[in-house]
């Protein structure tokens, strides 16, 4: 649309369903240069992706050409299918129904992309729902318990 200018940062975070932990370390870059695709294809620009065996952080340059819903909808579907195709699983690959989804100003993008790649070193320290509740908390999000992605039994 002409002159329309925009500058949307989003840090998207999604997992596993059940949080099972299959994403293998052996073909994770695959996966994320088939998702940085997913993201070049809908218009949107990949600034850093990295995640851990049950989850994935993603921070992208949105264009205002696809709603949130839809492009999170586009990148796990397509995801999905690409790990199913490849059988790179012995089962059904599927992803955690929701998101999570942070807007932040590009002065914020560096600290973001150094949190996206050490996300190795930052799960040390702390469980994925300690880093899920604290985004949540952080940017004033009302939230129900039920619906939280809970650490697996």
């Amino acid at each position: 649309m002409a002159n329309t200018y925009t500058q949307i940062h989003l840090h998207f975070v999604f997992v596993v369903k059940y949080r099972n932990r299959v994403i293998h370390h052996s073909w994770k870059q695959e996966l994320y240069k088939y998702i940085t695709g997913i993201v070049q294809n809908n218009g949107h620009k990949m600034i850093a992706i990295n995640g851990m065996p049950d989850h994935i952080h993603l921070l992208i340059g949105m264009r205002p050409n696809q709603s949130v819903s839809e492009f999170m909808q586009d990148v796990k579907a397509n995801a999905s299918r690409w790990i199913n195709e490849k059988k790179l699983l012995s089962a059904k690959f599927e992803w955690q129904e929701g998101y999570g989804a942070f807007s932040y100003s590009k002065s914020q993008l560096v600290n973001v992309v150094g949190y996206i790649e050490n996300q190795e070193e930052h799960h040390r320290k702390k469980t994925f729902r300690e880093e899920y509740l604290e985004f949540l908390n952080e940017f004033g999000i009302d939230y129900n318990e039920q619906y939280i992605f809970n650490d697996p039994v």
